[in-house]
């Protein structure tokens, strides 16, 4: 390895000072809530693929069929520009358009996602109502330390008593 010239200092990794806040980003990022968050997110981005895909290649089609054979994908207002038979052209073209349809799509896939999200919660709460019940209604025991000194306090009382002393509290 070259050595380095005179005037140039060495530097070691003790003497590097790593600010006090990188390490409390590091422990935060390693919580399990984070993790969690994380996980969650993944998934919601895959069920959100499947919904889009109900909504695009199931739902709309059979809405379109019952009100007259619309699709909503090429349900547009065009405010400028030419006026052409499908969203695609019009968009290739140039055109303002107000995407009616787009819109409608979306706000399907929205109720989808929130009705899902109900039922899923629903779930969870049904679950966790029935963890409760299955805890016994009985108190714990109380600590050790708690009965010997409830003991002792009882001894005390019975010998104060039999002096007939009031007892102390």
């Amino acid at each position: 390895m070259a050595k380095l010239p005179d005037h140039v200092p060495e530097l070691h990794v003790k003497d590097i000072h790593v600010p006090g806040w990188l390490g409390e980003f590091r422990n935060f990022l390693m919580r399990g809530n984070v993790v969690d968050l994380a996980v969650g997110v993944i998934v919601g981005a895959a069920f959100t693929a499947i919904v889009n895909s109900l909504v695009k290649d199931i739902f709309t089609p059979i809405l379109g069929l019952l009100i007259g054979g619309i699709d909503f994908t090429n349900l547009f207002v065009t405010l400028r520009g030419p006026h052409l038979a499908t969203l695609a052209d019009a968009q290739k073209a140039g055109a303002v358009t107000l995407n009616v349809g787009l819109f409608l799509n979306a706000v399907i896939q929205f109720v989808i996602i929130g009705f899902v999200i109900f039922w899923v919660v629903k779930a969870i709460n049904r679950l966790s109502a029935k963890k409760e019940a299955e805890k016994p209604t009985t108190p714990p025991a109380p600590p050790r330390s708690e009965v010997l000194l409830q003991d002792i306090l009882d001894v005390l009382k019975t010998e104060a008593a039999q002096k007939g002393e009031a007892p102390k509290a």
